[in-house]
C-alpha cells in the first residue's frame, strides 16, 4: 500500500475516532439533562446519507462529507439552521428550554471530550511505549547553530546543558522552547570544555519565525567521509568510506562545515588531509578542484534514542506534563497565524495527514491522534459563532448580564460562522494544494 493511502486510512480513521468522541460529549449531557437529540451523525449529510437509523428519538447515521460531525438537539441554533423548529413553542425537552448552565455544559462536552481524550492518550503512549530519550553524547559534534542564535552567543560545537536550568530528555528539544516557550536562559558546554550561560532575548521566536530557520539548532555533522566520487580528487588520494578527516594542512577539524570550510577556501590547492581509519591515522595528499572541492559526501549521524520504561504513575504524570506543553506550544504558535507569512503555512487535511506515519505504525498513529485531538479542543472552542465557543460566548453572555440574545441574530451569527469557516477550510487546504504542486 502506498504511503499516500496508509496515511488517509490513517486520517480518516483518526478523525472518525475523534469526532463520534466530541459529540458524545455533547450527547451524554444533553441525554441526562433530558434533551432530546434529534441526530447523531459521522460526518455531513448533505441531501444524504450513506447510513442512518432511527434508535428511540435520535437519527444515527454516517454523511458522505468528511468535514466533521454533529449532533442535532432540539431547539438549538445550531448548523442545521432549523429556523422552523425555533418559531414553535418552546417545548420542556429542547434545549432553550434548559437553565443556561445546563446549557453551557452541554456545549462545553465535546471540547472536554477532546481535551481529556489527548492527555489520556499520552498517558497510554508513555506507559505502552515508554520515553525516548536523546542526550549530548548521541550529538558527538555537539550542535549547529543557524545565523540567528549565533547572533544571542550560541556557538558550533555547543553542547545543550539546561534551559532555565532544566535539563531536558531531548536536547534538540531546545528548538521548540526557543520558538514557543519564554525562555531566559540556556546553558551550554563549549568545545573546550567551558560553561557559559546565554541570556534569551524576549522576541527570539519572532526572529526564527522571520528567518525561516525554524530549526536554528541542527545536530552538526562529523568530517566523517559517507561516499567518494569516482575518479574525483578524494578517490585519486586515497580516501576511502568511514575515514575520519581530522586535520587539513595541520589546522584542526571539528565537523564537516569546518571540512567544507577549508577545502572550498582552497581551489586548485594541494591538501594534507590528517584522516583516522580505524584505530589507523594517515596523512593523504590531495589537490582540489578548481571550484574548490574533492569528490565526497558526508556521513550523516545515526541519532540514537534511548527508550525509557517509566510505571504507571510516572506515566500519568509525565503524560499530563505533555499534554499540557503541547496545548501550550499550539496556542503559543497561533499567534503567528496572523502573519502574512503565517497564513501562508496554514494546512488543511494535506498538512493534518502528514502528521502521521507513512507506515503504519500504532505509536506514531496515536501520536498523531492525541496532538489532533488538543488541536480540535482549542479550534472548537474560540468564540466563532458556529463552533462549539460561539455558543459559550453567547451563553456566558446570557449568564452574566441576564440577557438571552434574540433568537433573529444568532441565526445570523450562526451563518456568519459557517460561512467564515468555510473560507478558512477552503483557504486552509488551498494552501495545501499550491504546496503540493509548487512546493
Amino acid at each position: 500500500m502506498s504511503p499516500f493511502m496508509v496515511k488517509a486510512i490513517q486520517l480518516l480513521l483518526s478523525l472518525s475516532l475523534l469526532i463520534v468522541l466530541h459529540e458524545l460529549g455533547h450527547f451524554i449531557p444533553a441525554k441526562i439533562f433530558k434533551t432530546r437529540v434529534e441526530k447523531f451523525f459521522l460526518f455531513f449529510d448533505i441531501k444524504f446519507a450513506l447510513f442512518k437509523k432511527k434508535i428511540g428519538e435520535t437519527v444515527y447515521g454516517i454523511g458522505w462529507l468528511p468535514l466533521g460531525g454533529y449532533v442535532k438537539i432540539a431547539g438549538m441554533i445550531d448548523e442545521s439552521m432549523d429556523t422552523a423548529q425555533m418559531q414553535q413553542p418552546p417545548q420542556p425537552w429542547e434545549f432553550r428550554s434548559k437553565q443556561a448552565w445546563q446549557r453551557l455544559i452541554i456545549m462545553l462536552g465535546g471540547v472536554t471530550v477532546n481535551l481529556i481524550l489527548g492527555f489520556l492518550i499520552y498517558m497510554m503512549i508513555l506507559f505502552v511505549w515508554g520515553k525516548d530519550t536523546l542526550g549530548n553524547e548521541a550529538l558527538p559534534a555537539g550542535i549547529q547553530p543557524s545565523a540567528v542564535v549565533q547572533e544571542i552567543g550560541f556557538q558550533k560545537g555547543d553542547r545543550i546543558l539546561a534551559v532555565d536550568g532544566q535539563t531536558l530528555d531531548n536536547v534538540l528539544d531546545v528548538n521548540r522552547y526557543l520558538f514557543l516557550r519564554n525562555v531566559e536562559t540556556v546553558t551550554v558546554a563549549r568545545r573546550n570544555g567551558d560553561q557559559e550561560m546565554i541570556q534569551i532575548p524576549e522576541d527570539i521566536g519572532t526572529q526564527i519565525f522571520e528567518s525561516g530557520e525554524m530549526i536554528p539548532l541542527r545536530p552538526a555533522l562529523p568530517a566523517v567521509l559517507d561516499s567518494i566520487v569516482p575518479d574525483s580528487p578524494a578517490a585519486l588520494s586515497g580516501l576511502q568510506q568511514g575515514d575520519k578527516i581530522l586535520g587539513i594542512n595541520a589546522q584542526d577539524i571539528a565537523d564537516w562545515d569546518d571540512f567544507i570550510t577549508l577545502v572550498g577556501g582552497a581551489p586548485s590547492s594541494p591538501l594534507a588531509l590528517e584522516v583516522q581509519r580505524g584505530n589507523t591515522r594517515l596523512t593523504l595528499q590531495a589537490t582540489t578542484t578548481t571550484s574548490g572541492t574533492l569528490g565526497v559526501y558526508p556521513m550523516l549521524p545515526n541519532i540514537a534514542y534511548t527508550n525509557v520504561k517509566l510505571s504507571l504513575t510516572e506515566s500519568i504524570v509525565q503524560g499530563f506534563a505533555y499534554g499540557y506543553w503541547t496545548l501550550y506550544d499550539y496556542v503559543a504558535q497561533f499567534k503567528y497565524i496572523f502573519t502574512k507569512k503565517g497564513a501562508t503555512q496554514v494546512g488543511g487535511f494535506g498538512a493534518i495527514g502528514n502528521l502521521f506515519p507513512p507506515a503504519w505504525d500504532w505509536k506514531g498513529f496515536w501520536s498523531s491522534t492525541a496532538l489532533i485531538s488538543i488541536m480540535l479542543a482549542f479550534m472548537n472552542v474560540l468564540p466563532i459563532p458556529a463552533l462549539d465557543g460561539g455558543h459559550v460566548m453567547f451563553l456566558m453572555y446570557e449568564i452574566l448580564t441576564g440577557r438571552k440574545p434574540h433568537d433573529r441574530f444568532l441565526e445570523y451569527a450562526q451563518l456568519f460562522g459557517f460561512l467564515l469557516l468555510m473560507s478558512l477550510v477552503l483557504f486552509a487546504n488551498g494552501n495545501d494544494i499550491y504546496r503540493a504542486f509548487f512546493g
